[in-house]
């Protein structure tokens, strides 16, 4: 039986300057005719999600209460998310359940009891009522922890080589590898042939990716940082950033690294620099403070946002059904993800699991179970 309302994880800006996240009965709508209700089972908190729920809020300085969290933002975070003030946004970019009802289109009907995984938002609800053409079929055996986190990683590890292969670039520097995602792309870069250097910042990242199989590594914490980076840039010809730090001075030096690695190549001097192409792609904001870049990295370099969403519309829908193809394929190996702890929805608030997810830290994802 489909109730009329759910429990669903809701995040809003007020106007005293905090956020408040709070789990909120909402009225769950009936399907339309190429929409379907999945009963949520699993659903993980990724960067993009905290970016919602807390944004730059101090977590320190929250007040905790059963089922709600009252977090304080500085002026300029206030500022920063006026256009948002007083929505009651529901939270959660993807998940995954069972289909429990169907409008009346066939393609809907057709998923009818089907377990699948959807990229649609508001995934933190015991409910969620969804278009069938965001919906991804899970392979035969596999469960929703599996198909949870199908989308929003898997798609940008793909993402980042067709972006790749699309401007002609001889291989990856990433930035943040030790996360997730950072795991996820060793695999990937490795089945596939792409040459790929991994920079982390702590001498136990750097272990765990090389016992992943992982060729180039890099710690940014090292005193040979900038002479191991160049080694590993010149082994792999690798031109194209894609960086999950944002802000500070390690795109800059990376660049920089680069363009070394290319007057050397190139021989000749030339007061313009290395004709050698340099890209840079900011996916993340883990330092929200201003990329440093300095003036010895030539004229021949671009560094522009990358934004999945955007991305995968401008590879066009053969490239995308691809990749989806892919994560279908490949979901309990190359796309796998890991967590640190499942919760259920009902608990997600409570004081010791906020200050522990909100940290970021490398091997601390954590997996909502809206229906435990």
């Amino acid at each position: 039986m489909v109730p009329q309302t759910t429990l669903v994880l809701t995040s809003q800006v007020q106007e005293d300057g905090k956020i408040v996240a709070a789990l909120t009965e909402m009225p769950l709508p009936a399907p339309a005719e190429h929409e379907v209700v999945i009963a949520v089972e699993a659903a993980p908190i990724n960067p993009s999600d905290l970016g919602l729920l807390f944004s730059s809020a101090r977590i320190e300085d929250a007040v905790f209460a059963p089922g709600r969290v009252e977090a304080p933002l500085s002026p300029a975070g206030l500022a920063a998310l006026s256009g948002r003030l007083g929505d009651v946004l529901p939270v959660g970019n993807e998940g995954a359940g069972t289909v429990i009802a169907a409008g009346s289109g066939a393609a809907a009907q057709a998923l009818l009891g089907k377990r699948v995984a959807t990229f649609a938002g508001g995934m933190y609800a015991r409910h969620r009522v969804v278009p069938v053409a965001s919906c991804l079929v899970l392979p035969e055996g596999a469960s929703a922890k599996d198909g949870a986190a199908a989308f929003v990683n898997p798609l940008t590890a793909l993402g980042f080589v067709e972006t790749l292969r699309a401007v002609g670039g001889k291989g990856i520097v990433h930035t943040a590898a030790a996360s997730n995602l950072g795991q996820m792309l060793v695999r990937l870069c490795a089945a596939d042939g792409v040459a790929l250097v991994n920079v982390v910042r702590k001498p136990e990242q750097a272990a765990l990716l090389k016992d992943l199989g992982a060729a180039h590594v890099v710690d940014s914490s090292s005193p040979t940082f900038r002479e191991d980076l160049r080694q590993a840039i010149e082994a792999t010809g690798a031109d194209t950033v894609f960086d999950a730090i944002g802000g500070g001075p390690l795109l800059g030096t990376i660049l920089s690294t680069m363009e070394q690695v290319g007057r050397t190549a190139a021989g000749a001097y030339s007061r313009y620099g290395s004709t050698a192409k340099k890209r840079a792609y900011v996916y993340g904001m883990l330092d929200t403070g201003p990329i440093t870049l300095p003036r010895d990295i030539g004229f021949v370099w671009d560094v522009s946002g990358w934004l999945l969403s955007p991305v995968m519309e401008a590879l066009g829908p053969d490239v995308r059904a691809r990749m989806q193809a892919r994560v279908g394929q490949d979901l309990t190996t190359l796309f796998a993800s890991a967590y640190k702890a499942q919760v259920p929805l009902t608990h997600i608030l409570d004081e010791a699991v906020v200050r522990d997810f909100t940290r970021r830290a490398t091997g601390a994802k954590y997996l909502i179970l809206p229906g435990a």
